[in-house]
């Protein structure tokens, strides 16, 4: 048990990073007064393409969509100028915000009952029993500051998240969607989560996937670790300069992308799903929609820009292919 034990805290913060906080003042039903569309959208869009993210227009006659593309790992002293994302938000209609998951008191039991399970491999079993024997070693190599050889039995997706502590990521910060949550806030403008994810199925998800799903992300999460902080460093600032290909490229960035839950085919399918939908809808009404969408969402390859590409609309914003 005492494997399961050391990887209750990382799988317990893991889960709970799933539930967004809630969208204090998003009640409200009848968007701030403008001094028209036309100058809006203009200041809108202009105020938007001056923030130190990538940002994408797509508008569709008087429909407009902005697009935010955030990413996470976004320390709290990290230095952006975020000023120009919050004149965007006061002056938006509406606010979709990323996914909410929705964890009850009996799913946050059921998870302590079956912690074993999630944070720990099965009796007489260890790392190497399910990872190839070069990234064992590498594995080793970048471990070997460990206090004691007790991560070898903790489950991969535990360990998964001790590599990417080791590569300078941060779990907490405070990102694209805390600055868009408290400008919006403050100016009352409406807003929700582009959809939810139930806590039962991410508790489902966890307790019975095998072992051996969580080695692509280990293989990943390695590499990020090789290269530390320099690299979790150099991701955020090529966000800051709108460096879209070189985001989606850096090992940190591909780590998430393949590790729990974002590397879940089912859970990725259907956030992948709900953004898609969400951003048709929203360029089916009036006004302007601000949306904060994770940037490997929009930019990967068949990604919403591509989709948006494919369907002969015309982006304004950062180049987001690597060709």
């Amino acid at each position: 048990m005492p494997a399961a034990r050391a990887g209750l805290a990382s799988v317990f913060a893991l889960v709970l990073s799933m539930a967004a906080p809630p969208t204090t003042g998003q009640s409200v039903t009848d968007p701030p007064a403008s001094d028209g569309p036309v100058t809006q959208l203009d200041e809108i869009v202009v105020t938007a393409r001056r923030a130190d993210m990538p940002i994408w227009e797509v508008s569709d006659g008087d429909s407009t969509v902005i697009l935010a593309g955030a990413i996470s790992g976004v320390p709290k002293d990290y230095a952006w100028r975020s000023d120009a994302l919050e004149a965007a938000t006061r002056r938006s209609d509406r606010i979709l915000y990323p996914q909410q998951g929705r964890l009850s008191v009996g799913d946050i039991l059921r998870l302590i009952w079956r912690i074993r399970t999630v944070a720990g491999l099965p009796a007489d079993r260890t790392t190497a029993d399910y990872l190839p024997p070069d990234i064992q070693a590498r594995v080793d190599t970048v471990m070997a500051d460990a206090r004691n050889e007790s991560w070898r039995r903790r489950s991969l997706l535990s360990l998964g998240l001790d590599l990417m502590e080791k590569s300078g990521y941060e779990q907490r910060g405070y990102g694209a969607a805390d600055v868009v949550r408290r400008a919006a806030r403050d100016a009352r403008i409406p807003g929700d989560p582009v959809g939810t994810v139930r806590g039962d199925d991410i508790i489902d998800n966890l307790i019975t996937a095998p072992p051996e799903t969580h080695a692509p992300c280990i293989e990943q999460a390695v590499g990020a670790a090789e290269v530390g902080p320099a690299g979790a460093s150099a991701r955020l600032d090529d966000w800051r300069a709108r460096r879209v290909p070189e985001v989606l490229a850096s090992p940190l960035d591909r780590a998430l992308n393949v590790c729990w839950p974002s590397g879940d085919a089912d859970i990725a399918h259907l956030l992948r799903r709900q953004w898609s939908d969400a951003i048709r809808a929203a360029l089916e009404q009036p006004g302007v929609t601000l949306a904060v969408v994770q940037l490997r969402v929009l930019a990967e390859p068949a990604g919403v820009l591509d989709q948006l590409q494919a369907e002969d609309r015309e982006i304004i914003g950062p180049d987001w292919r690597a060709d």
